[in-house]
């Protein structure tokens, strides 16, 4: 990936942006905070990239795939949480819920879920799920995504030919809360479990 980066420069930063913006695997924290240090010289001897370049195609890159992701949880979510969500011990309530979270914090959400590790790879699936106003969601993946790419290729551009220590070090923090996330959403179906045997156990109505 980091080969990948350095010789085919922002068509490569495009291509890896588009490909987590769509939650694959890929490590932007690795990504952007290499573009920055390739607006230095301390990577190959030489400025491969220009600063406002990087955060305009990492940008873009993210907003196309989050776009995509988002289009494809609006279209299919509500079909298969309605149809398969009891083995996920999720109700069309559930959704109702999530909805109206969205409706009332989606926006502060998205644009803070776009500066967490593992979260902002992620955050497009809830939104297009819980049908969040298209338009704000891409004004604010938008902007969390610049800020996201900012930060990184900052902290690279800052470092120069210690990028990697930078970057790997960003990249650790999402090991904590990835387990974080798991254990959130472990307790989560836990309670729901619960609530929903508890439900079955209840004397009907006499």
């Amino acid at each position: 990936m980091e080969s990948f980066v350095t010789h085919d420069g922002y068509l490569a930063l495009v291509a890896l942006s588009v490909a987590s913006g769509l939650c694959l695997p890929v490590p932007t924290e690795i990504v952007f905070t290499l573009a920055g240090a390739l607006c230095t010289t301390g990577v190959t001897g030489r400025v491969q990239m220009g600063f406002g370049p990087v955060l305009v195609w990492a940008t873009v890159g993210s907003l196309i795939g989050s776009v995509g992701a988002y289009e494809v949880a609006r279209l299919v979510g509500r079909p298969l949480v309605e149809r398969y969500g009891r083995w996920l011990l999720l109700s069309p309530r559930d959704l109702e819920r999530s909805e109206a979270f969205f409706a009332r914090w989606g926006a502060l959400t998205v644009l803070v879920g776009r500066l967490v590790p593992v979260v902002h790879g992620l955050i497009s699936l809830p939104a297009g799920v819980a049908e969040m106003d298209r338009r704000r969601f891409w004004l604010l993946t938008a902007v969390g995504s610049l800020a996201w790419a900012a930060l990184l290729a900052g902290l690279g551009y800052a470092a120069g030919s210690s990028w990697g220590a930078v970057s790997h070090g960003v990249h650790a923090a999402q090991y904590p809360i990835a387990g974080l996330i798991v254990l959130m959403l472990g307790l989560g179906l836990w309670h729901r479990w619960r609530s929903v045997r508890r439900a079955g156990r209840a004397p009907g109505p006499r």
